[in-house]
């Protein structure tokens, strides 16, 4: 596929999830483009056709995507994927927004790194609520605790709650409960919804959706 090609279906492709996403929600709902082992030929067609918001699994594969891109006016970078202890750091010089805050100890290592480096991404916690002992996330009877020392320790702002749902039971429930624990703790931002499932996320209130498959087409194997 040339490279004009590649960009004007990563644009089709994008176009159509954002007019799925004001149909099934009056609010305004930030895209946000799972670059996650995308060969550099996608990312620069998905730049080409405007996106600027993407997210990324491991702190090492988002800096050999986007260390040389730091400078693109307008871009923004999720770390949606689990993070180590001792890759804060590096996750707060890079990412704009971390998602997965799923323990104290990361809560008072990115603490100590964002007042190293005076710099402060905005915060998801990751709810585990499906309550599945494999996945990373918070048990739901934990999050106030959770919530409340990362108000108290964090520097920088708290935005919202991040779910991934069971991949064997229907999203619904799981993204009822998501908005349902957001509002108890007295926060706005949703992340919740991907390729699969983003339209019925942004029916329970999404404010983000992570979408990687239906954006940038089947990602190469690992």
């Amino acid at each position: 596929m040339t490279s004009t090609a590649l960009t004007d279906t990563i644009a089709a492709h994008r176009a159509s999830i954002l007019k799925q996403l004001e149909a099934a929600s009056s609010r305004e709902i930030e895209l946000i483009a799972v670059s996650k082992r995308q060969p550099d030929e996608r990312i620069k067609a998905a730049l080409d056709c405007g996106q600027r918001v993407f997210g990324e699994n491991r702190v090492q594969e988002a800096q050999d995507h986007w260390s040389e891109r730091r400078n693109i006016e307008g871009l923004k970078l999720h770390l949606i994927g689990p993070l180590q202890s001792n890759k804060s750091e590096d996750a707060v010089a890079l990412f704009d927004v971390i998602q997965t805050v799923d323990r104290p100890k990361i809560v008072r290592t990115l603490s100590d790194a964002a007042e190293k480096l005076g710099r402060a991404p905005d915060l998801f916690i990751q709810v585990n609520t499906g309550e599945e002992p494999q996945k990373a996330g918070v048990a739901p009877s934990g999050l106030a605790d959770l919530v409340k020392q990362t108000r108290e320790t964090y520097p920088g702002y708290l935005t919202g709650l991040m779910c991934i749902p069971p991949v064997d039971e229907p999203a619904g429930p799981h993204f009822a409960l998501l908005a349902k624990l957001a509002k108890e703790n007295g926060l706005e931002g949703l992340s919740m919804g991907m390729s699969s499932d983003f339209e019925l996320a942004a029916q329970f209130g999404a404010t983000h959706v992570r979408v990687g498959s239906a954006f940038f087409g089947e990602r190469e194997a690992a």
